[in-house]
């Protein structure tokens, strides 16, 4: 079973503009004199890899240990295109699809980015997570009203993703290509939060059930 670790390493990993990077800091070492190793760590829940709840721009939206994990664990599919993501992309890329499982989680792979009408054109489908590359899902001009329309609807967004790797290899148009893996992208237990880092893993060949 092929197993490809889609997550950035933390520290030298992208941080969104604005926000403060994740700070570690080694409190006990053996080396020192001590018994163990003993690190701290300072983070913001939205740095490296990981992922939106719906409390993060909804303020009655669920939080981070509310999700219902079936949404972050199963049967996936990575697209590859480029450019923006439009209402167009998004309806050839389910032609044909609508009730396969694996697109209910759809990972965009390469410089796409999801544009309001993209967005709500995947709301059709009633996809439960949508995964990306970049630090936030949407056009770096207006990501928000993109995480209004998914969080609004409940679909997890899931990013910061490392998917150079990852083969796309199906084609679906001359310009768009897909292949099925099976995700976990399960996130940290942060009660009462609105993000959580998250250890993103794609599995190939030996799919499990797919659920």
């Amino acid at each position: 079973m092929k197993i490809y670790d889609i997550t950035q390493e933390l520290f030298s990993g992208n941080v969104y503009p604005g926000d403060a990077s994740p700070v570690y800091r080694q409190v006990r070492s053996i080396a020192g004199g001590d018994i163990c190793n003993l690190s701290e760590l300072t983070m913001n829940v939205h740095n490296g890899t990981h992922l939106d709840a719906p409390w993060h721009f909804l303020d009655n939206g669920k939080k981070v240990d509310q999700l219902n994990l079936h949404k972050c664990i199963g049967a996936a599919v990575v697209i590859e295109t480029a450019g923006d993501i439009t209402a167009e992309i998004v309806k050839s890329i389910y032609c044909g699809k609508e009730n396969d499982l694996a697109y209910k989680r759809i990972l965009f792979k390469g410089e796409a980015r999801l544009t309001i009408e993209g967005a709500r054109e995947l709301n059709r489908y009633h996809i439960d997570l949508i995964g990306s590359e970049y630090q936030t899902i949407g056009p770096p001009e207006d990501p928000v009203s993109v995480h209004y329309e998914l969080l609004g609807r409940e679909v997890i967004l899931l990013e910061g993703l490392v998917l150079k790797e990852v083969p796309a290899k199906e084609p679906v148009t001359a310009t768009i290509f897909a292949s099925k893996y099976f995700l976990n992208a399960a996130p940290l237990k942060l009660g009462g939060a609105e993000g959580a880092p998250c250890r993103a893993l794609l599995l190939a060949n030996d799919l499990p059930v797919i659920i």
